[in-house]
């Protein structure tokens, strides 16, 4: 296992009115991010938020391509990203869901307290696959065909690579101390986005090659 010091390149926030980061995505030019009540869609070059959804919005963000999917408490929204429109509810895997992950055509869903992510059924709901983890998942993403997800417990996180089919961790990227992580998503290139929970801060990382 590859273990090393997370690379911070950027800092965001805090935002206005935010009193926590908590679903993070991006939809090839803006990071979204989820914070109570409202989406987010964050311009990462300039840093400025350029418009919100009023939508629930309590933890892990996720975008197809087309939509937007929303953990909101016991349930998935898949929503329209122009309008805010809720366009269709699935029921959420159990309690404590965390982070949201779109890949393979399926949603990812990590349970914080559960340690588990599973991969679901985007219509149904339905749980496809179970993986599981030894500590707290916070965020889940994929990155060039590679499982990441976000941890955070005792004030230590970390992101982590992790084998889809066994859950073995793979590498380990330690955020500096203090630094919490609530919602991770990865941008396609050399970045990752990761919620700073209640500091309201969102961070760029810079993925490994």
């Amino acid at each position: 296992m590859k273990r090393s010091a997370a690379e911070i390149i950027r800092e965001y926030g805090p935002f206005p009115g935010v009193d926590g980061v908590h679903g993070v995505s991006y939809d090839g030019r803006h990071v979204w991010f989820a914070t109570d009540g409202r989406l987010n869609a964050l311009d990462p070059e300039s840093g400025k938020t350029e418009r919100s959804l009023d939508v629930t919005a309590d933890a892990g963000t996720a975008f197809d391509g087309r939509h937007l999917f929303q953990i909101a408490e016991d349930r998935i929204q898949k929503i329209d990203p122009q309008t805010g429109t809720v366009l269709n509810t699935i029921p959420a895997p159990g309690s404590g869901n965390s982070g949201l992950a779109w890949a393979e055509g399926t949603l990812w869903v990590g349970q914080h307290r559960d340690r588990k992510i599973h991969q679901i059924d985007p219509e149904t709901g339905a749980i496809l696959r179970t993986i599981e983890s030894n500590r707290f998942v916070t965020g889940v993403t994929w990155s060039h065909g590679e499982l990441w997800h976000g941890t955070w417990e005792n004030d230590e996180s970390e992101l982590r690579h992790v084998d889809p089919q066994t859950g073995t961790v793979l590498e380990r990227l330690d955020m500096p101390a203090g630094t919490g992580v609530s919602g991770l998503e990865a941008d396609g290139g050399d970045r990752f986005y990761c919620g700073g929970g209640k500091s309201g801060v969102l961070r760029a990382v810079r993925r490994p090659r």
